[in-house]
């Protein structure tokens, strides 16, 4: 198949998404100033590797805290529809562990650096479920957890929750043409296979799917665990892509990033996670049907970022391609399945 270049809609989702300015570090003697002027916290500030914001480990004598800078370019209206998610959750579903906001000495969420915003929330201890080994009843409490957001955001809405987000997965089709960034012949061959599939499977629903505001970035990096205790998943953080969407896109990115993966069966671990998922929400035949799709656009959508990003802000290359190493792997793998076997495997 062959795809056009990137068009002017997807070129604009990537500035919409904070995707295309270079990365400006900010100064951390101003971090630590703005900290103990508004939070009266000082401690040691170690700064952490992040896709496009500025994220710090504050260590002090009372405990742990995360530090958050947004990037250049996003809009003040998105840091806030992300704060008032995560205020939402807490105030609704309080038993749910959502990463908390920090409010300043002055009972404000965040407190302005220039153009950019920071905001403190609390440090969540404890590996990420992308560093656990994770068997059949761990992926289904990852997914049961999933599902327990998603019913508690179901009343949740924002004035920025209809952003343009690069990330979203109904997007796809108008970022296909990220392709001509990716150098190898047969990694463009499998993104013009998925980017088929979408188009005569997803994008003639896209209109019907049921939607609200989402996590929209529940993957294996932004789950905090315990390998080895009840429960599983002892948090969930990065609200960083919130958005309004089709809920079964909200399913879809767990289930992406666990395709593949060497294993005998390459959808295994993501129909456990369904069905761990379902324990709370259902997820309808009709649109059951359009998961394994849309977990391989998302799949294939993140090495398409991952390949472009990685030639524009050079000074993040490794952390970037680092979160991807795997996913043309994955897709070629996933893609090996009949799509009529994966949705029966699903149900």
């Amino acid at each position: 198949m062959t795809i056009p270049p990137l068009a002017d809609s997807g070129r604009r989702l990537m500035v919409d998404s904070g995707l295309a300015s270079a990365h400006e570090p900010v100064d951390v003697t101003l971090v630590e100033t703005l900290l103990e002027q508004h939070y009266r916290l000082r401690g040691r500030l170690k700064r952490l590797a992040t896709e496009k914001d500025d994220t710090f480990r504050l260590t002090t004598g009372s405990g742990d805290h995360l530090v958050k800078v947004s990037p250049p370019g996003e809009d003040e209206s998105v840091v806030d529809l992300q704060t008032a998610a995560m205020r939402f959750l807490e105030d609704t579903a309080p038993e749910l562990p959502v990463q908390r906001v920090r409010l300043t000495v002055d009972g404000h969420d965040s407190v302005a650096v220039g153009t950019r915003i920071l905001r403190v929330f609390g440090f969540v201890a404890g590996p990420v479920w992308a560093g656990a080994n994770r068997d059949a009843r761990q992926l289904a409490a990852a997914g049961e957890m999933l599902g327990r957001i998603d019913v508690a955001l179901a009343g949740f809405a924002h004035p920025a929750d209809g952003r343009g987000l690069a990330w979203d997965i109904k997007h796809f089709h108008h970022l296909t043409g990220l392709v001509t960034h990716t150098p190898d012949a047969g990694h463009r061959r499998l993104a013009g296979e998925v980017s088929r599939l979408f188009g005569e499977i997803v994008v003639p629903r896209l209109s019907g799917l049921e939607t609200q505001v989402i996590h929209g970035d529940y993957s294996p990096y932004n789950v905090v665990v315990d390998p080895h205790g009840e429960p599983f998943v002892t948090g969930v953080i990065d609200f960083g892509d919130t958005v309004r969407s089709a809920l079964i896109f909200d399913l879809a990115v767990p289930m992406a990033n666990l395709l593949g993966r060497g294993q005998e069966n390459p959808w295994q671990d993501a129909c456990a996670f369904l069905k761990g998922y379902e324990r709370v929400r259902l997820v309808e035949d009709s649109e059951l049907a359009l998961l394994p799709v849309a977990a391989l656009a998302r799949l294939t959508l993140r090495a398409l970022i991952t390949n472009w990003r990685a030639q524009r802000v050079p000074q993040r290359r490794e952390y970037l391609l680092a979160h991807a190493k795997d996913d043309w792997t994955n897709v070629e793998q996933a893609l090996a399945v009949a799509l009529d076997e994966v949705v029966a495997q699903l149900r």
